[in-house]
Order: C-alpha cells, then sequence, then structure tokens
C-alpha cells in the first residue's frame, strides 16, 4: 500500500468525497469486490485501521488483479468523505479520479530537464 503524509490526506479526503458525490467512487468491501472482479475498478483506497477481516477479503483480489492501493486515513474519516459513519474501504471507479489520486499519493513529478533545458 502506499502512504501519505497529513495534507495529503486531507487532499484525499475532499477527493473521495467529489468521488462519491460524482459517482466516481464506491464505498465498503463488497462493491469494491464486485468492481474489482468485473475490471471496473481503477483505484482502492484501505483505511489502515480497518478490521483484518474486511481487508483479508478485500486486499488480496486487489493485490491479483494488480490494483494500486492506497493507504488512506482512518476508517472513520474515510467513511466520514463518503458520508458514512466508517468504512474500510472504497474503490474509485472514475478514471480521472483514480489518475488525481494516483498522482497525490505519488507526490510530484520530478523534473527531468537538464539545466537551461526549456520545456517543449
Amino acid at each position: 500500500m502506499i502512504g501519505m503524509d497529513a495534507a495529503q490526506q486531507r487532499k484525499l479526503v475532499g477527493l473521495i468525497g467529489l468521488g462519491v458525490r460524482g459517482r466516481g467512487a464506491i464505498i465498503g468491501v463488497q462493491q469494491v469486490r464486485e468492481a474489482a472482479r468485473r475490471g471496473k475498478l481503477h483505484l482502492a483506497i484501505a483505511a489502515p485501521d480497518a478490521s483484518s477481516n474486511s481487508l483479508e477479503k478485500v486486499l488480496p483480489l486487489l493485490h491479483a488483479r494488480g490494483i494500486t492501493v492506497v493507504a488512506g486515513p482512518s476508517a472513520v474519516e474515510l467513511g466520514s468523505a463518503a458520508g458514512r459513519e466508517a468504512t474500510a474501504v472504497i474503490g474509485i471507479v472514475d478514471k480521472g479520479l483514480a489518475k488525481g489520486i494516483r498522482a497525490l499519493s505519488l507526490g510530484p513529478m520530478p523534473d527531468t530537464r537538464r539545466d537551461g533545458e526549456e520545456l517543449g
């Protein structure tokens, strides 16, 4: 799982909220498993404090399918972002949203230009 610092997690919570409202994110272990099986899932966010039983139901499938899993905030914070009390995992089904979260979790891309070299 890819981890984040506190500022990144705040941004992540905002993106999750947008994704849930825009139907680009799905909530809960069962829905995430179903989306992964159907090939609709682009990324998953797991609460590190979720029950091991919940995580054992979903993480092996996600890893087997090669789906990136980001370590998100607590289950309560993750649930709050999704309008729930708590949730173990949120799946991202919107490709653009997944790309944004992936970029956030990996940080800015390094500048590979040589000194004095211009863009374009």
